[in-house]
């Protein structure tokens, strides 16, 4: 019988990939999402992914999402405090593994890892250590489209912000830039895919300026 499980959802590519490759094993049932909502601004939080589209990844997923909403800033003590409320609905639920989308930052890892153990609870990363270029590629020839809502402009130039990650994308990141962007240089929404039973249409609105990141506002169309 597989375990059950939720995901750790972002909204974005790599989470969504995650799922994917967990879904396409035997090990594993996922039963649901869990995603950190900035409640003063109604998004994910990072990635700035509004939360009506959120939704509809969670109607085209066809799986129940556990919010997590925590304030804006959101002093870390507070952060830990929300989330292992919401672990312990989780882990009342009898689910304990946590899909991640996690790459290759090992202190990241093991904070989650760490976090987890305390509460009774186990990780489990099937994209980790995967050659992030090829694995971009991966992501694009499956089908999956995706849109860059968020970015760092000390490492990309603000024109990146709404972008699809595509292989045009890829192509003209810079070269200190992972085509991932696990190191925090962008994030995105995912639209279409695998995971997806239907594809989600959107829209690109402004590009913002807020608290040191440039945001694409990508609204459902």
């Amino acid at each position: 019988m597989a375990t059950p499980a939720i995901v750790s959802w972002s909204s974005g590519k790599d989470s969504a990939y995650a799922l994917h490759a967990v879904r396409s094993g035997d090990d594993y049932d996922v039963v649901g999402l869990l995603t950190t909502i900035t409640d003063a601004y109604g998004r994910v939080s990072m990635h700035g992914v509004r939360e009506a589209v959120l939704n509809r990844q969670m109607e085209e997923l066809d799986l129940p999402c556990h919010k997590v909403r925590i304030p804006a800033p959101c002093p870390n003590p507070v952060y830990e405090q929300k989330m292992a409320a919401a672990l312990d609905v989780v882990r009342k639920q009898g689910v304990h593994h946590i899909v991640f989308g996690d790459l290759f930052l090992q202190d990241l890892r093991a904070y989650r890892e760490t976090r987890l153990a305390e509460v009774g609870m186990h990780g489990v990363f099937p994209l980790w250590q995967r050659p992030t270029r090829a694995l971009a590629a991966e992501m694009i020839a499956s089908g999956m489209q995706a849109t860059v809502t968020s970015m760092d402009p000390r490492k990309l130039n603000r024109s990146f912000a709404g972008r699809s990650f595509d292989e045009g994308f890829i192509a003209d990141l810079p070269e200190d830039v992972d085509p991932c962007g696990e190191n925090g240089e962008f994030h995105s929404v995912v639209t279409n895919g695998p995971m997806f039973r239907r594809p989600i249409r959107t829209r690109v609105g402004d590009v913002v300026s807020r608290d040191g990141f440039v945001f694409a506002d990508v609204a459902l169309s």
